[in-house]
């Protein structure tokens, strides 16, 4: 059984490799590393490490379900940020936005006046990015790609929430240019969004796409943050 020095250390080297991974990818494309940030999908993982790796120099951390935040966010050290990339059933608007800077997965316009007058009410700002289901799985949460202009325009128009992107899950196929295709049609959409004029779209460029099997694939079209997990954990223990 490996010791907790030894998963830390291991979690460092994962983490390091991983970000040069993706600095990689990045000069591929012709694009600047800094320009794409590495999110921590922490998902199932305990907070020691969590902790390990924000110890590493993670500073950007996801989290899919509201009772995982709630359970760690309380012991995270400063300066984390901290986002919301799972979906968000409205009656957990009030716990989430206790900790997280951002809600990665706003896939409809009630959620988004739940969202906005929540903030209203603590006096405070979030930025919040659309999620669009660009593959069309039944599995997958978002809006579809045919409505993803018109929710975000209605987003970025309620009070307290800065719309700063687009977020979505690549198709589940082996087929590279498949998973390519979903990530271009996002990237074309945040086009249009950002060229559209509409009040509160003009910084909409964020594309929070690609995770540990597809993030080249992301960041070759135009990724600005690629959620990772098991490239830095290993694989996930069984719930």
């Amino acid at each position: 059984m490996p010791s907790d020095d030894d998963r830390a250390a291991l979690v460092a080297q994962r983490l390091a490799a991983a970000r040069s991974r993706l600095d990689d990818a990045a000069r591929s494309a012709g694009r600047d590393p800094a320009d794409v940030r590495l999110l921590l999908a922490t998902k199932t993982m305990s907070t020691a490490v969590v902790r390990a790796a924000v110890a590493a120099g993670a500073t950007l951390l996801g989290e899919n379900r509201v009772q995982e935040v709630l359970a760690k966010a309380p012991d995270l050290p400063d300066g984390v940020e901290l986002h919301l990339i799972g979906h968000l059933q409205s009656n957990k608007v009030n716990a989430a936005l206790r900790w997280v800077a951002c809600v990665e997965s706003v896939d409809s316009l009630d959620l988004a006046h739940r969202l906005s007058a929540r903030c209203e009410a603590t006096d405070r700002e979030l930025d919040v990015m659309v999620q669009v289901n660009v593959s069309g799985e039944a599995s997958k949460f978002g809006v579809a790609p045919e409505d993803a202009l018109a929710l975000a325009t209605e987003v970025a128009s309620l009070p307290r929430l800065r719309l700063t992107g687009l977020m979505t899950i690549g198709a589940r196929s082996p087929d590279d240019g498949v998973v390519r295709a979903g990530f271009a049609r996002l990237r074309g959409l945040r086009d249009d969004l950002v060229e559209s004029g509409v009040p509160g779209t003009g910084d909409a460029r964020g594309l929070s796409m690609g995770m540990t099997g597809d993030a080249a694939l992301a960041v070759a079209e135009g990724a600005t943050i690629v959620r990772l997990g098991t490239a830095v954990f290993g694989e996930r223990p069984p719930r």
